[in-house]
C-alpha cells in the first residue's frame, strides 16, 4: 500500500511542476487536463502526507522512550504521546486503504429514477407515489434537480409508474443502493377491518449513459408520437408532442411527455433508452460476479427485497445491512442518509476484502 501511495504522491508533485510550466499554462486544454488529474488525487496525497507526519512523530517518541539516558518526565510525556498517536495512525491507515479502493466510474453520473407499483393494487400505487416524494425530498436537501419525465397515475392519487431524471453532484454514488424491491406494511385507508396489508414497489436507479457508451441502430427503433396528457396548458391533447420509442431487438419501450416540443421529448426518451440498455449489459456482468460473492450490496437485483417500511411500528429496516430506524415519518420525508452511509460502508468493506 505504501509503495502505491508513494507513486501517487510522486505523480501529484510532477503534475504540480507541470502546472507551473509556462508552456503548459499557455495550452488551455492541457492545463485543464493536468488540473483535473491533480484534483482527483489531491485528497489522497494530503491524507498520506498527514499519515507520514504522524508515523514520524511515533518514531521520534519511541526513540525517546527507549533512551534510558533521557529525563524520566520527558520519557513519560513521550509514552503518553505514543498512546494517543498509535490508534490515530491505525485510523488514518484504514482511511487511506479506502481511498485506494477503485472508484466506481459511474458515481458522478446523473440518474434516471424509475419507480413501479408491484403487488398490492391501489395501496402499491399510493406507496410508489410516496417513494417518489421521499426521493424528491432527499434530492431537494442535496440541492439536486429533479425532473419528472413520465408518470402513470391511479384513480386514488397513486402512481403505477414514475420516471424522473435527477441531476447533481454525486447523484449515482448516493442513490445506487436504492435499486430493488421496497416493501410496505400498513393498514390501508380503505381497510374497514384494520388489517395490515403488505404491498411492494420496485425501484430502479439507472446511471445516465453518454452517447459514446451505447450505439443504437436507427433501423432497430420504432418511434410513435401521440398527444400528451396531464398538465401542460393549451397544447395538451392538441399536439403530438409526446414520444414513445420501442427498441425492437430487446422490446424495451420508453415514453416521454415532459416537454411541449416533440424533438425535446424524443431526445430525452433516447437518453433513457440508452441508459436502460447500458444498465442491462452491466447487470449481465454483475450477475457473473455476484455468483462469486457471499455478500451482495447494491447489485441492483430487482428481485431482491431490500427494505421494509412498517408503519404500525414506525420502523424502516434495510435487510442488506440489518439497519432499522424507528422514525418512519422522517424517512418518508427524505431522511435516508443513515441507510445510504451504512450501505456505502458495507460496500467499501467488501471491495477492500476483494482488493
Amino acid at each position: 500500500m505504501l509503495s502505491k501511495l508513494d507513486a501517487v504522491a510522486e505523480k501529484y508533485d510532477e503534475l504540480t511542476r507541470l502546472l507551473s510550466d509556462p508552456g503548459v499554462a499557455a495550452d488551455h486544454q492541457q492545463y485543464q487536463k493536468y488540473s483535473r488529474e491533480r484534483s482527483e488525487i489531491e485528497d489522497v496525497v494530503n491524507h498520506y502526507r498527514a499519515y507520514q507526519n504522524v508515523r514520524k512523530q511515533i518514531r521520534d517518541a519511541e526513540e525517546i522512550v527507549q533512551d534510558k539516558q533521557s529525563d524520566a518526565d520527558f520519557r513519560a510525556m513521550a509514552d503518553a504521546e505514543l498512546k494517543e498517536l498509535r490508534p490515530r495512525v491505525d485510523e488514518m491507515e484504514q482511511a487511506l486503504r479506502l481511498m485506494l479502493v477503485p472508484k466506481d466510474p459511474r458515481d458522478d453520473k446523473n440518474i434516471f429514477l424509475e419507480i413501479r407499483a408491484g403487488a398490492g393494487g391501489d395501496e402499491a400505487g399510493l406507496f410508489a407515489a410516496e417513494l417518489f416524494r421521499m426521493y424528491s425530498r432527499f434530492a431537494e436537501k442535496k440541492r439536486w434537480k429533479v425532473t419528472l419525465l413520465d408518470m402513470s397515475v391511479t384513480g386514488v392519487g397513486g402512481a403505477k409508474e414514475v420516471i424522473a431524471q435527477i441531476q447533481g453532484k454525486g447523484v449515482f454514488s448516493k442513490l445506487k443502493y436504492e435499486s430493488g424491491v421496497h416493501r410496505v406494511q400498513r393498514v390501508p385507508a380503505t381497510e374497514a377491518g384494520g388489517r395490515i396489508h403488505t404491498s411492494t414497489v420496485t425501484v430502479a436507479v439507472i446511471p445516465e449513459a453518454e452517447d459514446v457508451d451505447v450505439q443504437i441502430e436507427q433501423k432497430d427503433l420504432r418511434i410513435d408520437t401521440y398527444c400528451s396528457s396531464g398538465p401542460g396548458g393549451q397544447s395538451v391533447n392538441t399536439t403530438y408532442s409526446a414520444v414513445r420509442i420501442t427498441h425492437i431487438p430487446t422490446g424495451e419501450v420508453v415514453a416521454c411527455q415532459d416537454e411541449r416540443s416533440q424533438l425535446k421529448n424524443k431526445a430525452k426518451a433516447m437518453k433513457i433508452l440508452m441508459s436502460r440498455l447500458l444498465e442491462k449489459e452491466r447487470e449481465k456482468q454483475d450477475a457473473v460476479q455476484a455468483a462469486e460473492r457471499k455478500q451482495q450490496v447494491g447489485t441492483g437485483d430487482r428481485s431482491e427485497k431490500i427494505r421494509t417500511y412498517n408503519f404500525p411500528q414506525s420502523r424502516v429496516t434495510d435487510h442488506r445491512v440489518g439497519v432499522s430506524l424507528y422514525k418512519i415519518d422522517a424517512v418518508m420525508d427524505g431522511d435516508i442518509d443513515e441507510f445510504i452511509d451504512a450501505l456505502t460502508s458495507a460496500d467499501n468493506a467488501e471491495r477492500l476484502k476483494n482488493l
